[in-house]
């Protein structure tokens, strides 16, 4: 039996005063991308990439991870459906979305998941396993405790009522038959990292990283787990092995 988590707590005060980093780790990406250190990441085939923003967030929030993996050979397309409410249902319009992008790209589609944006990626693939290559998240609290984080008042806002455990959340932390990859930090301010953890598996994994939660879509550590997952060829999926000049910094746990 599923149960809620009553001793994972929203993330410390001294965390969500550090998102303010945001700032900086974007700077080091586009520092990077100037540098040319993009020529030294993982290549893409060119097929497409859905990328579904957080809670509150409109595509223009994902527009600078979506430029980076065109730039690394992909088709990066953003979901198209306006403002995430942060509900955890599908939408229709969402499903088609994945379902006409794969037709017309012929093969299956990458779907990436910031924060919230990340229980619809896991979401589209437990029911579309034959049309989704790949799901990674970056941020995203699918299992736990709904109330640990530092947003509850802004689901209220936007859904009229507040974050609660109901016969629903409980789906959420079943894992898609997908590759999937959870890419969480100890020091998210406004997600706890503990509700970002996939549970065992063939094909989960979660890889911890050092960043700020409003900042991981421009992280370079998550954007390189990111271009490292989407570049492996189909049906020939590897857990994530860090370079070795970053080893240290990343936090893997190997699947079964």
């Amino acid at each position: 039996m599923h149960l809620v988590d009553d001793s994972i707590r929203p993330p410390a005060p001294w965390k969500v005063a550090l998102e303010l980093r945001a700032l900086v780790e974007t700077g080091l990406s586009l520092a990077g991308a100037g540098a040319g250190l993009l020529r030294r990441w993982p290549r893409g085939d060119g097929h497409v990439v859905l990328v579904i923003p957080g809670i509150g967030q409109e595509d223009g929030s994902t527009f600078f991870l979506r430029g980076l993996l065109r730039r690394l050979g992909y088709d990066a397309r953003g979901w198209g459906q306006g403002r995430n409410s942060g509900t955890a249902h599908l939408d229709p319009k969402l499903k088609d979305r994945l379902l006409r992008l794969c037709d017309e790209s012929g093969r299956p589609v990458s779907v990436v998941g910031w924060s919230w944006g990340g229980i619809f990626a896991r979401e589209l693939g437990k029911e579309f396993p034959e049309s989704v290559r790949c799901v990674v998240t970056l941020g995203t609290p699918f299992t736990g405790n709904p109330t640990a984080n530092s947003l509850t008042w802004l689901f209220r806002l936007m859904n009229g009522r507040p974050a609660a455990v109901r016969p629903r959340w409980f789906e959420l932390r079943e894992p898609p038959p997908v590759p999937n990859t959870s890419i969480y930090s100890r020091t998210d301010g406004v997600v706890s990292w503990r509700c970002s953890l996939n549970e065992p598996g063939a094909q989960n994994e979660n890889v911890g990283i050092v960043s700020s939660h409003l900042g991981m879509g421009q992280n370079p550590m998550a954007l390189y787990v990111l271009a490292d997952r989407l570049a492996q060829p189909p049906g020939r999926w590897q857990p994530f092995r860090p370079p070795v000049a970053w080893g240290r910094l990343f936090i893997v746990s190997d699947p079964l």
